[in-house]
């Protein structure tokens, strides 16, 4: 055993021996690591590729498959539906989907060169319908193609920036496409000639002065010395599964209980921040409930413990949910009307909580004090008969009035009701993929991509559906060519 670990790197004067070397060493078999697997390939460097499972996947694979791409007048799907996507539309939408935290050199440059990225992919073998699904969905359930999966159309975005839809769904019928694409990945990566490695587990850094020349991996309860003649690629995740980094960075994600990930425990941020990274906006993370399931019930009105609405609920499912966890107490509560009402999935967890044939019955159900709910939905119906909502800005044809009885209020409770949830903060990185120090300069040979950098989706309050994966499959291919391209 070595005295290197996550989070001491090993000087290269105390390496024994090296087992195997490449110009590019890639620690991660997601679609981030995949896509910078195939850059460095395609540019002519020798690469190896780790993985800690048995096989690819990541957080990728359990994905929907979804990929947030726009600008440039639309993709060839968007302007068949009819939607016309200028860069500068795309790109200030993406600014503000990242807001405090937006990377703007990193909304910049995916915003010029989105729709090459989508040649892109289309040519790794990617397929896609083509069609156009409307509606408010969190997955499309057939093999559809263009989704709404964000905010573009709700305040306060849609009065900043033109709205568009732009998540582009792989073509694959039920949910869960992301692991049919990392499959098509992968072919990709073992076709151009990378070598796998799966059953390693990245344990320290390898350094020369300040340059990452290789990484120690562990298999088969042994320490391999791997050389990174290159550079060094970490595309490993985020830390949704580590309890320790998330009560340290983290902690208002323990108000819920359902991470998503795969062996998300933050390794990568540990590996670069020994080498000298920084870790930014590591406080940042999405969480979302199912609400919209079935449908109709993204007519509803949400109300906090105190019977306040808090947010206009035809913006993105995540953003809805991330306020909810800003509000008082362990609960809200989605209002709904019986012309609104369908029985919630059993997965959401979530319960009738009150009815009535009128909101203040709802209201007294709900030991709520006098006037409180009851005023917020009179003011509420009043509005939207007229349709205006001057609180939020809600906007039809989601904005409609709940006026049918009987009435019905669910529960959301944040320890028992499905709140998924996944950190956003990472790796401070360049446009090409190099890691980051406090000063912003580049540590030399380390490189990384994914949920383990902070990247395009940056914000829990501005998430949209497939920025993930845009963010990985694109700054992957980045950290890739640049590695490659290190002399």
């Amino acid at each position: 055993m070595t005295a290197a670990s996550l989070h001491r790197p090993l000087p290269v004067t105390a390496v024994p021996r090296w087992d195997d070397e490449a110009d590019v060493v890639v620690i991660g078999f997601g679609a981030a690591g995949a896509s910078a697997a195939i850059e460095a390939r395609e540019a002519g460097a020798d690469v190896l590729l780790y993985e800690r499972n048995s096989g690819s996947g990541g957080a990728s694979g359990l994905s929907g498959g979804e990929i947030y791409i726009g600008g440039g007048g639309g993709t060839e799907v968007q302007r068949a539906a009819g939607f016309d996507d200028p860069t500068e539309d795309f790109t200030a939408y993406l600014k503000m989907a990242g807001g405090p935290c937006a990377d703007d050199a990193k909304c910049e440059l995916y915003g010029r060169e989105a729709l090459s990225h989508w040649e892109w992919l289309k040519a790794q073998g990617i397929p896609y319908r083509g069609n156009y699904l409307p509606g408010k969905h969190i997955e499309p359930t057939g093999d559809d193609t263009l989704i709404w999966s964000g905010s573009e159309a709700a305040a306060p975005f849609c009065d900043a920036a033109k709205p568009a839809p732009r998540g582009h769904v792989i073509q694959f019928t039920g949910w869960g496409g992301g692991r049919k694409l990392v499959d098509i990945l992968e072919a990709r990566v073992r076709a151009l000639g990378v070598r796998v490695v799966v059953d390693a587990r990245a344990t320290a850094l390898i350094v020369e002065d300040t340059r990452v020349v290789g990484a120690v991996m562990r298999i088969d309860n042994r320490d391999h010395f791997i050389r990174a003649r290159r550079g060094v690629i970490l595309a490993t995740g985020g830390f949704a599964m580590n309890e320790a980094m998330r009560r340290k960075y983290c902690p208002l994600t323990f108000k819920i209980n359902d991470p998503i990930g795969d062996k998300d425990d933050g390794a990568g941020i540990h590996l670069g921040m020994s080498a000298g990274g920084d870790a930014v906006h590591m406080d940042q993370f999405l969480t979302t409930c199912p609400w919209t399931i079935p449908e109709p019930q993204a007519n509803g009105v949400f109300v906090n413990i105190a019977g306040q609405r808090f947010i206009n609920e035809d913006c993105y499912h995540g953003r809805v949910s991330r306020a909810m966890l800003d509000q008082p107490g362990d609960r809200v509560y989605l209002l709904l009307d019986s012309a609104h009402y369908s029985e919630p999935f059993a997965f959401a967890r979530t319960s009738i909580a009150a009815t009535g044939a009128d909101w203040e019955e709802v209201e007294r159900e709900l030991d709520m004090p006098e006037g409180t709910l009851a005023a917020t939905m009179a003011f509420y119906n009043d509005h939207a008969r007229r349709g205006a909502d001057p609180l939020f800005g809600k906007r039809t044809p989601i904005l409609t009035p709940l006026d049918q009885g009987p009435f019905i209020a669910l529960e959301l409770n944040f320890q028992s009701s499905y709140f998924s949830f996944f950190t956003l903060g990472g790796l401070s990185t360049s446009t090409d993929g190099e890691v980051l120090d406090r000063a912003g300069a580049a540590i030399p040979g380390l490189f990384a991509a994914g949920r383990c950098t902070h990247g395009l989706p940056a914000w829990g309050h501005g998430y949209s559906s497939g920025l993930s994966l845009a963010d990985c499959t694109f700054f992957g291919r980045r950290a890739g060519g640049r590695a490659a391209d290190v002399r």
